[in-house]
């Protein structure tokens, strides 16, 4: 099936750099899939540009993991490893820990209401076939959380590991089985940081991500067998 991204033009952002966040959405989403080319003249004729920012954004691409390049074959999707999955949740953990710390001694009411409407949505969508709509339902949940911080480099920070993220946590919804875990540890979530619990809250959030990092890691070791 023929992938539907397409390019939004920006005119505050290089040709270059539009190509190259339509691309790595495109990917991070799935759009592009894992092992597959990424040839110059057909994004181009699909996105509408000339090669030269395709090449730029590809390079870039290169840099961040996202895509690497094959001799004698060109670029191509970089696979979901094990490793990467690691080095990022490893990077993520630290930081939604600290998030959470500051989150239980910052936030304030409406959000703690906020919270509870966003864990609503999130399970009011987990019966739908979206992946795509799950996921951001789960962000929209974590966002919240992260404002209440009050600290905008840490927001800033997990926001650009959040999109490193999606692929794994898109993988990770697919697994329907983990759902109420999800929609528990939501619930327990609210919970410690309303009371304030940040013990409790640190907890929550190591096991939330550990859960994740378990059932991805299966997911990559059984496409491997």
């Amino acid at each position: 099936m023929e992938p539907k991204f397409e390019v939004t033009m920006n005119e505050y952002l290089p040709l270059r750099d539009v190509v190259f966040h339509t691309l790595r959405q495109a990917i991070l989403r799935g759009e592009l899939k894992p092992g597959e080319r990424l040839m110059e003249i057909k994004l181009a004729n699909k996105l509408g540009v000339s090669r030269t920012p395709i090449r730029e954004a590809i390079r870039m691409l290169e840099l961040e993991g996202l895509v690497i390049m094959i001799p004698r074959k060109g670029a191509e999707v970089a696979d979901i490893s094990e490793k990467s999955l690691r080095d990022v949740l490893e990077v993520r953990g630290a930081l939604e820990e600290l998030a959470v710390c500051l989150a239980c001694k910052r936030i304030d009411q409406e959000q703690i209401a906020q919270l509870r409407q966003a864990a609503k949505e999130f399970q009011a969508v987990l019966g739908s076939e979206d992946v795509t709509r799950i996921a951001e339902a789960d962000v929209a949940f974590h966002d919240i959380i992260y404002t209440a911080t009050g600290n905008e480099r840490l927001i800033q920070l997990l926001n650009n590991l959040r999109e490193q993220m999606y692929r794994y946590r898109v993988e990770y919804l697919k697994q329907k089985g983990f759902h109420g875990k999800l929609v528990e540890e939501h619930d327990e979530m609210i919970s410690a940081i309303e009371h304030a619990d940040v013990r409790l809250a640190v907890d929550i959030t190591k096991r939330h991500i550990t859960n994740q990092e378990e059932a991805v890691v299966d997911f990559i070791r059984s496409k491997d067998e």
